[in-house]
């Protein structure tokens, strides 16, 4: 009798420890979460650009933690202002989503890029204002 409660006990915590493992590296707080295959990705869901969390190049909804990636160049006094080349989030430099200027409507390449101003507020997020693609506007 005592064997088998000590395998049966065995077996449960076996299982605990499995479904905790699968959780952590494969659950929704996992870092590898958004490009699971079964993960429902919100990034299918499009914004307006300009709107928070949403990808100025591509207007998809970016999940929580994902950036966009930018290349910030300083032109303010004391580094409160930048000009930032924008070149996108994740999911339309890897993936093949339709990129386009949101102040032109041009069709990007992956290449392309869009033109910012940034202004860095103390205490508060920083503020991004979209100029135009290298297209419509030469910097």
């Amino acid at each position: 009798m005592g064997d088998f409660i000590q395998i049966f006990f065995l077996i449960i915590c076996g299982m605990i420890f499995i479904w905790v493992g699968h959780w952590l590296f494969f659950g929704p707080m996992s870092p590898v979460y958004p490009y699971l295959p079964w993960s429902k990705r919100k990034g299918s869901i499009r914004g307006r650009p300009g709107d928070p969390q949403i990808c100025p190049v591509c207007s998809i909804v970016m999940l929580r933690g994902e950036l966009v990636k930018t290349i910030a160049y300083a032109t303010g006094v004391r580094g409160k202002d930048y000009l930032v080349h924008v070149k996108g989030c994740y999911s339309c430099l890897e993936n093949d989503l339709p990129r386009c200027c949101p102040i032109c409507k041009h069709k990007m390449s992956v290449n392309d890029y869009l033109v910012a101003r940034m202004f860095d507020r103390p205490n508060k997020k920083n503020h991004m204002h979209v100029l135009g693609c290298n297209h419509c506007r030469k910097a």
